[in-house]
């Protein structure tokens, strides 16, 4: 009885303890009367750090023309007043002590921040953990667990406070955090709804309609990839719909075919992402180019971002090459490394009726088995995702609309509908597509009399149910990259890699490494592309000239590194476990994740090595694209036929 009490008392209080420290951060504000410094919730060595001082003009006769020193240990600053507000920003190497003089008022504060290097530690625990461990939550919630603790470490005086903080900030910070973010919701709410339509097309006979459909064209495991492959390159617009729709619906074909789950989830991620990248009218074009035109405006270059983006295509070596390996491996029949062991797995265990391994499908995504008498007509799922397919297409259209940019007769119609699309909200025309499918899938269901009302909805929710999964996944990827973000993970790398003068011509291959393993540590391509592209391209401008090369020998070597920001961002996100598109590349294909992760891994590293030794070496040295591509296709289909081994 005592123990429960205690036990029931000490959670209590613990619970309070962001109340408390609330409440006593609260005090410590008003005793400072006219002054109010406001400071980053985490600082990091090495990075600036934003200070803004605050003064209350009821409580002070300050003037505009005055100045306030600031002494940080023994440098003193003298910063002006505009606003009644002071704001610079100082460089914290270690720990020191911030103190603020004004009118015989002091201010003053330990700053302790944390180092640079540490920011690696949590993605760097949870990829290894996912690696080592086979499992995903546990590494997710460690490398979150362990960034939370480096911060409030940083920030207490005892380990036992920081401990109990760390938990609470996971929780009431990070993960609601993520969640608070639109569209992250929108794509929760995106899987939802393709899950509960897959489900019910599932339920309804559709899908096993499709599967006789296809069965004329994917008749054997090379015909069902083809065909995998092909869905994959059609559906161009948008990566996160091609993954879910792709996946989910050759599911059952490759099941059938006995295609392994891992060959599956591959080539469901390896075609999304890269046709995105290079496919003129995409969700990608948009973010893309204002990207671009950040670093543009800094070397006052008066081409225009669009310009840029076409120059920069036919260099993008990685994408081109992905799909080009995907099909030699398809033709060919021959895959090595973990993948080779999964599909000959996968052969045996679906031809030994006595095989006493069970087959590597989740409990959660396995398909509903259909009564015997029910209608398997194809359209019953063939429609629903064709009004997924046609109606995000029209979402982009609509969302994006530009009289002025459509009536610009200067325009090539390609153009026009890139520049529409590009600033188009992809996230609001997910949602609109797939929920209209939903509905469509429902009015067919209950108008053919297939389903009753209470077994369609039962179907629906079954389909809310089996993404659950993915949805704690993506929550915790997106907490952990929040993490990754706050103690500027990126900055580090750039930092470390960057530090070492660098040829001009061994600029864009140093880049695509370095996109990849920021992309690898942070789990996002956009992200990814986001900090690069303002940071790489004006120095790639200043190191070409200062090189000695004139303006167009420098535009060359300007528009390769374009490429190789996106290439090795797409590289990274393919190779990291906590990528989104990855997570949820392994979600519709009904795939182990890790496993999904593991098998990837030597053919995506296979292609990186491929694209920089044939593509973006040669080309910064002037080769052209249209010799260098064939000579990389040439490359990957020597690898595929003679490291590779039958599958069958």
């Amino acid at each position: 009885m005592h123990k429960r009490i205690n036990s029931t008392l000490l959670l209590f209080l613990f619970s309070l303890l962001p109340f408390l420290t609330q409440a006593s951060n609260q005090a410590y504000n008003e005793a400072l009367e006219e002054l109010r410094v406001e400071l980053p919730k985490i600082i990091v060595a090495d990075i600036p750090t934003k200070i803004k001082i605050s003064i209350d003009k009821e409580k002070s006769s300050i003037n505009e023309n005055d100045s306030i020193w600031v002494r940080v240990n023994t440098q003193n600053i003298l910063a002006k007043v505009e606003n009644r507000q002071v704001v610079f920003h100082h460089i914290f190497k270690k720990k020191r002590v911030l103190q603020i003089s004004f009118q015989n008022k002091n201010y003053s504060r330990v700053i302790n921040p944390i180092p640079l290097w540490l920011s690696i530690l949590p993605p760097l625990i949870a990829i290894l953990m996912a690696l080592f461990f086979k499992e995903v939550f546990s590494a997710l919630f460690v490398g979150l667990f362990s960034g939370t603790l480096l911060i409030y470490s940083y920030q207490e005086a005892s380990i036992f406070t920081a401990f109990f903080k760390s938990i609470f900030a996971i929780s009431d910070t990070y993960i609601l955090q993520s969640l608070a973010d639109t569209g992250h919701i929108s794509i929760i709410l995106f899987s939802m709804l393709i899950g509960a339509m897959v489900n019910l097309i599932t339920k309804n006979g559709g899908m096993q309609g499709i599967v006789n459909k296809l069965s004329k064209f994917a008749s054997s495991p090379r015909s069902g990839q083809f065909v995998t492959w092909f869905l994959g390159v059609l559906i161009f617009f948008d990566d996160y719909a091609n993954t879910l729709i792709v996946g989910n619906t050759m599911r059952p074909v490759t099941d059938r075919l006995k295609i392994s789950r891992e060959k599956l989830a591959y080539i469901v991620d390896s075609t999304a992402a890269p046709v995105a990248s290079i496919a003129m009218i995409t969700t990608w074009i948009g973010i893309e180019l204002s990207y671009i035109q950040s670093a543009t405006v800094q070397i006052n270059i008066t081409e225009s971002p669009y310009s840029i983006f076409l120059n920069s295509l036919p260099t993008r070596f990685y994408p081109f090459f992905t799909l080009f390996f995907i099909l030699m491996l398809i033709i060919l029949k021959k895959d090595f490394g973990p993948m080779l062991k999964a599909e000959q797995k996968c052969r045996k265990e679906s031809n030994s009726s006595d095989s006493s391994e069970p087959v590597m499908v989740s409990s959660e995504l396995k398909e509903i088995e259909i009564d015997k008498d029910t209608p398997t007509r194809w359209y019953n799922a063939g429609i629903p995702v064709l009004i997924v397919i046609l109606g995000t297409f029209a979402g982009l259209v609509y969302t994006g609309w530009d009289a002025n940019i459509w009536n610009d007769t200067n325009l090539a119609f390609g153009k026009k509908l890139s520049h529409i699309i590009g600033a188009s909200d992809s996230y609001l025309a997910l949602l609109w597509s797939s929920l209209s499918a939903v509905l469509v899938a429902m009015a067919l269901t209950l108008s053919q009399r297939i389903l009753s009302l209470g077994k369609a909805i039962d179907a629906l929710v079954s389909g809310f149910k089996t993404m659950l999964t993915a949805i704690l996944i993506l929550v915790l990827a997106w907490a952990l990259a929040d993490i990754t973000k706050d103690m500027h993970t990126a900055d580090f790398i750039s930092n470390t890699l960057i530090a070492s003068n660098v040829s001009p011509f061994l600029l864009p291959s140093f880049t695509f490494i370095l996109s990849a393993l920021i992309a690898f540590s942070t789990g996002s391509s956009w992200g990814t592309m986001a900090i690069l592209y303002p940071l790489i391209l004006p120095a790639s401008w200043a190191l070409c000239h200062s090189a000695g090369m004139n303006d167009l020998e420098s535009m060359n070597i300007f528009y390769i590194t374009v490429s190789a920001i996106l290439a090795g961002s797409v590289l990274g996100d393919h190779c990291s476990p906590i990528s989104d598109t990855t997570i949820l590349s392994s979600l519709a294909s009904s795939c182990n994740h890790i496993e999904h992760v593991r098998t990837q891994l030597p053919y995506a590293l296979t292609v990186g090595f491929v694209s920089i030794f044939a593509g973006l070496l040669p080309a910064a040295y002037g080769v052209p694209s249209w010799i260098l591509i064939p000579v990389g296709f040439t490359l990957l289909y020597l690898i595929v036929k003679y490291a590779g081994k039958k599958t069958e």
